[in-house]
């Protein structure tokens, strides 16, 4: 670790200097600092891949094991999906929005232990294991940016009722589309999460005991998120809800998604992490 810990160190001060002149572009509209966030964000894609690698090749086993693994792992998917907002939709605000989470959840990673405690063991590591928490961790990305899709809708909504024009909103995609984006971010993470629950139930069952594993709080957690983000897509789906309110209620799901995601001190196995 020590070897490639410089690697880990420049992300972060990259990252920084990138989310800052995203910042500098939000409150100026200047091109120039635009253009110099995105090549620092593409310059942290490369480098938090090649610590990704060289922590793969180290540990021999894909490493989302650990808290700090998977903090760094779902840093990494926001940041990839930044750069592909950024080449798909050119919604800068929103590729500024998505990194500030990156940078939080990059920087909290700061504080944890890097190398796996003894308690992981081959059971631990199973592919199974391993492809449950990085289907997670996508549908994770997918819901973060729904959420900041969400936010900004009410934003704009909020502006527009109040006939606040600023040269803010033109930058800003409509009503329509923020919402639009919204579900399909929901439609990819609905069924990748229902995918990771399903192999994490897989497996508890082959490993755990049933009394220890059915009531675990982060399993009823997880499935209640899993309810949660359903039972939006629902509503969408049968048009009942004003979409406003569908807003409101896609932040309190990811509201719930984040106590889920922090709640390993409840989890009877979980706490590995």
């Amino acid at each position: 670790m020590a070897d490639v810990r410089w690697i880990y160190d420049l992300t972060i001060f990259l990252y920084a200097a990138s989310v800052l002149f995203y910042f500098n572009d939000f409150l100026q509209s200047n091109r120039k600092a635009n253009r110099l966030a995105f090549g620092l964000l593409a310059v942290v894609w490369a480098l938090q891949s090649v610590f990704f690698v060289s922590q793969m090749v180290t540990k021999s086993y894909f490493p989302v094991v650990t808290l700090f693994e998977t903090l760094f792992f779902y840093s990494w998917v926001l940041v990839s999906l930044s750069l592909a907002i950024h080449y798909f939709f050119r919604i800068d605000l929103l590729v500024f929005f998505t990194n500030i989470i990156g940078f939080v959840v990059l920087v909290m990673s700061m504080f944890l232990p890097v190398t796996p405690m003894p308690e992981v063991s081959n059971i631990l590591t199973s592919e199974l294991l391993l492809t449950h928490v990085t289907l997670a961790m996508f549908s994770y990305g997918a819901f973060s940016l729904s959420m900041i899709f969400s936010a900004v809708y009410l934003f704009l909504h909020r502006m527009l009722k109040g006939r606040k024009w600023t040269p803010l909103l033109r930058r800003l995609p409509s009503l329509g589309q923020l919402e639009s984006y919204a579900y399909r971010m929901n439609m990819i993470g609905v069924p990748m999460l229902l995918l990771s629950i399903v192999l994490g139930i897989i497996w508890g069952r082959m490993v755990l005991p049933p009394e220890k594993f059915l009531f675990d709080a982060k399993v009823v957690l997880s499935l209640l998120v899993l309810a949660t983000y359903s039972f939006w897509l629902y509503q969408r789906y049968r048009d009942t809800l004003q979409m406003n309110k569908l807003a409101i209620l896609n932040l309190l799901a990811f509201a719930l998604l984040l106590i889920n995601f922090f709640s390993t001190n409840s989890s009877t196995f979980h706490s590995w992490w």
